[in-house]
């Protein structure tokens, strides 16, 4: 299977796994040691502003900053992320498209809400993990549907709105869908 890097993947109605019921995830990395993502339309009950004066209880608190944290995932949950538009300059950054970079030190959280920050941003905690051949394999058993991601569903549609959104872009009703899975 070609990389799944750069993807959505779109849970079907039917994924059994009430984890990642009606999820989005955004594949970061995927190759033959496993594959890993980020939930994008899944919040935690924790805003912005109150995730960065736990780190820095110094800290004022940013009207710009009332979005939601998001959870990107099961795995490490008290492990933060930043998918955001390029910009270079963070101590610990990825490229993984040419419009979507992912950050996971300290120093892009306290330039968020200031002229420093990248022009669009998301921050989860977690993240989505699969091991060798996993989820090729849930790919298989219908559990998955993949579409190229698509920026303005990942920085411009509301959180809740993510899920219908990216199946709308498949150009079929999801709910017509079957979870029964066959081979012609």
């Amino acid at each position: 299977m070609e990389s799944l890097e750069n993807q959505f993947l779109i849970a079907m109605p039917s994924l059994g796994d009430s984890y990642f019921s009606k999820t989005v995830t955004y594949i970061c990395e995927h190759n033959d040691e496993g594959a890993m993502g980020l939930v994008i339309n899944m919040p935690v009950n924790i805003t912005l502003n109150e995730l960065l004066t736990q780190i820095d209880d110094g800290l004022e608190e940013n009207p710009k900053l009332e979005q939601q944290v998001l959870s990107g995932g099961p795995v490490s949950q008290q492990r933060g992320f930043v998918l955001h538009s390029p910009q270079s300059g963070w101590n610990s950054s990825l490229s993984l498209s040419d419009d979507v970079m992912i950050t996971t030190s300290k120093d892009i959280l306290m330039a968020l809400g200031t002229d420093k920050a990248p022009e669009h941003f998301m921050v989860t905690l977690g993240y989505s993990g699969w091991g060798p051949g996993q989820l090729e394999e849930e790919i298989q058993q219908n559990s998955w549907l993949v579409i190229d991601a698509d920026n303005d569903i990942l920085f411009n549609t509301p959180i809740e709105e993510r899920w219908k959104k990216a199946t709308e872009k498949i150009g079929i009703n999801i709910a017509n869908l079957s979870s029964d899975v066959g081979h012609a």
